[in-house]
């Protein structure tokens, strides 16, 4: 089922779900099992999976010649989504990235995405290959988030790169990311907003925000998206710090604000367990208040750890 449908069959309830991570090679499924497993209590009807690029080494040979050699490589995330739209009966939304694919790789994964019976992706850029470096597409592939979202319309369209033969449309719900802190690439929030309005115009049905503290940007953030025309469904993304060195780290990353109130709070803790008990107590406060704004669905960014999400929703569900 559509993540619109899922949304509209709710009738105004607010949803729970959430995302995970594949495991890293030589990993086995359990450790999906695993993450998923204590929060399906709660009743997600769609789980997301990211995907990552390969990173490589080069290494060299006696002779001289250099090899390319793949050292880290999580398990697909088709794959994964099969197993978990087959053990637990709730939707998979894979993520596609524009990094380390080309636009022949991406069909081909959309093509078994469709023949799997999974209808809603997520259509992100991804990250550069490094934290402090540019972002660098794959020779074939796409540069832009825009460029990734049009493939997917156009297989919606039945249209494919190569056509020689009858082809079948494809029927994908299409999710992208929204910045209530603005994206750190764009030169400011007008232009931000004009890329997004251009990809729901393209085809986006729906739209996943990047994390945020300050439930006043997000409500801020859906304003604006409103008064500029973008009037898909607008899904909050969450994570609760966890750690004192999120407070450094999530900023740097992520390119967003920790509230005054909450980093007083976590340098207020004496342990790391309080600095814990501290970001979920914020995390559950910040839920319930976006549950009464009418948020569609509260998604967590669990990094494949559920136990400080399951606390948070054992407070709000």
């Amino acid at each position: 089922m559509k993540i619109t449908e899922h949304i509209h069959n709710a009738k105004g309830k607010t949803l729970f779900s959430f995302e995970l991570l594949p495991p890293i090679k030589g990993q086995s499924i359990q450790g999906i099992y695993d993450a998923i497993d204590p929060l399906m209590e709660f009743n997600p009807p769609f789980i997301d999976v990211t995907y990552h690029r390969e990173d490589y080494i080069y290494k060299q040979h006696d002779n001289g010649l250099l090899e390319k050699v793949a050292y880290r490589k999580r398990p697909g995330t088709v794959a994964i989504c099969a197993a978990i739209m087959n053990r637990y009966k709730v939707d998979a939304v894979p993520h596609l990235i524009c990094g380390g694919f080309t636009k022949e790789e991406t069909e081909n994964a959309l093509i078994d995405l469709q023949f799997l019976g999974i209808d809603n992706v997520l259509v992100l850029r991804g990250d550069a290959r490094h934290a402090d470096s540019s972002f660098i597409p794959t020779p074939g592939g796409h540069s832009y988030a825009t460029d990734l979202l049009q493939q997917v319309a156009d297989m919606n369209k039945g249209k494919y790169l190569y056509e020689d033969h009858e082809v079948v449309k494809a029927n994908f719900c299409i999710g992208v990311a929204g910045y209530p802190e603005k994206h750190f690439e764009a030169p400011n929030l007008k232009t931000d907003f004009k890329y997004l309005k251009q990809k729901v115009d393209m085809g986006a049905d729906f739209i996943v925000t990047q994390m945020f503290f300050d439930n006043k940007k997000y409500c801020e953030f859906v304003k604006q998206c409103r008064e500029n025309g973008i009037n898909v469904p607008i899904i909050p993304g969450l994570k609760p710090i966890t750690s004192s060195k999120q407070l450094i780290s999530l900023p740097k990353i992520f390119h967003i604000d920790i509230p005054d109130d909450l980093s007083d709070a976590v340098h207020a803790c004496k342990s790391e367990k309080e600095v814990k008990d501290a970001g979920i107590e914020w995390m559950i406060a910040q839920c319930k208040e976006l549950i009464e704004f009418g948020v569609p669905v509260l998604h967590f960014y669990t990094m494949s750890n559920p136990g400080p999400t399951k606390r948070i929703a054992e407070a709000i569900f």
